[in-house]
């Protein structure tokens, strides 16, 4: 009987020692959330900036028609600067196409780039790009000032600039569209706002 009594004082040492180790660990685990933040789509601060009407183009659509980018329109756009050499960009384009079907009733995608037309049409068939505007135009990476991919801008439905960046997975493409709805330029700037200030 007493060694009965002893087993049950010791599992209960043991069952409150494990208690006290996971509260620990779960401060330990907002102590690390804390100082490791999200890292958003990294921002860069040339060309156009957030919050300005996006310059007009009026651009031919490799799959047919014409694309118009800035100014008043039915969705906002989200503009992908990629590459056919650009081994990132090909690893982003089945994010891409969830993303087309997920949010599709605010947001269309259109595919930037430029270079020689026949290489796209057959990245375009190769990578299954024909239900996406592809445009192909070096004025619109130079006036958005792109030097690295894969980029992207998020222009709303007035032709204003929400948010752009260098996206490299799908959560750096939502950080996009979560400052569009905060209203702030990046992830990092709201962050930021919310860190107390020390007086």
């Amino acid at each position: 009987m007493t060694g009965l009594i002893f087993a049950v004082v010791v599992l209960w040492i043991v069952v409150l020692g494990l208690i006290v180790a996971l509260f620990a660990m779960a401060r330990q685990t907002g102590v690390l959330f804390e100082r490791i933040s999200p890292m958003g789509a990294l921002v860069n601060d040339a060309g156009p900036k957030i919050g300005d009407a996006s310059p007009r183009f009026t651009l031919q659509n490799l799959n047919g028609g014409i694309v118009s980018l800035g100014g008043e329109a039915p969705k906002s756009r989200l503009v992908f600067f990629l590459s056919p050499t650009c081994p990132v960009c090909k690893k982003l384009l089945p994010i891409v196409k969830s993303i087309a079907s997920s949010e599709g009733r605010w947001l269309d995608i259109v595919l930037a780039s430029d270079g020689e037309e026949q290489k796209h049409r057959e990245f375009i068939a190769r990578a299954q790009l024909g239900a996406f505007p592809y445009v192909l135009s070096s004025d619109l990476g130079i006036t958005f000032r792109v030097s690295r991919l894969p980029f992207a801008v998020l222009i709303d439905e007035a032709g204003v600039i929400r948010s752009k960046g260098l996206v490299n997975n799908r959560e750096q493409f939502e950080s996009l569209f979560n400052a569009k709805e905060l209203g702030v330029e990046s992830i990092q700037t709201f962050i930021e706002q919310l860190k107390p200030t020390n007086s």
